[in-house]
């Protein structure tokens, strides 16, 4: 019987253990943006996680990207705020799969309504195969 509560006592810690865990959310993401008169444009979000710490930027469809400030990471859940034109809009996120984030906003200013966006993970390009268009051709031996 001790030996049945010692593995259980041991599953529970671990299985405790693991899914503290955070979720590692550095690179790219991207998302589009519904205004509520149906126009659409991307967002791509770049996050540098940093143990508990996120920094990053946003990016919209046009101008230069904006630092995320007040990032902090706690397990699959984070937070951000991006502040620009005199208004700072809260981020809250939550990790939903390996290349999928649910994201919510709210902001201090009643002029910008709260919405809710889908990111999911820009996966970085492949690398060239050897051999592929940039690679010169070798010559063809003559005929003997």
């Amino acid at each position: 019987m001790k030996t049945l509560l010692s593995i259980c006592a041991a599953l529970v810690m671990t299985l405790g253990t693991v899914s503290v865990r955070a979720a590692d959310v550095t690179g790219t993401w991207s998302a589009d943006f519904k205004t509520p008169d149906g126009q659409s444009f991307p967002l791509t979000f770049t996050f540098k996680q940093d143990g508990v710490t996120l920094t990053g930027t946003v990016q919209g469809p046009q101008g230069d990207p904006i630092d995320i400030s007040n990032g902090k990471i706690d397990g699959d859940k984070f937070s951000f705020d991006v502040s620009f034109n005199g208004m700072t809009i809260h981020h809250n996120c939550a990790v939903t799969g390996d290349d999928e984030i649910k994201m919510t906003t709210k902001s201090d200013s009643g002029d910008f309504p709260g919405i809710e966006l889908t990111l999911k993970r820009v996966k970085p390009p492949a690398p060239a195969a050897p051999g592929g268009p940039d690679t010169p051709a070798k010559p063809t031996p003559p005929p003997q």
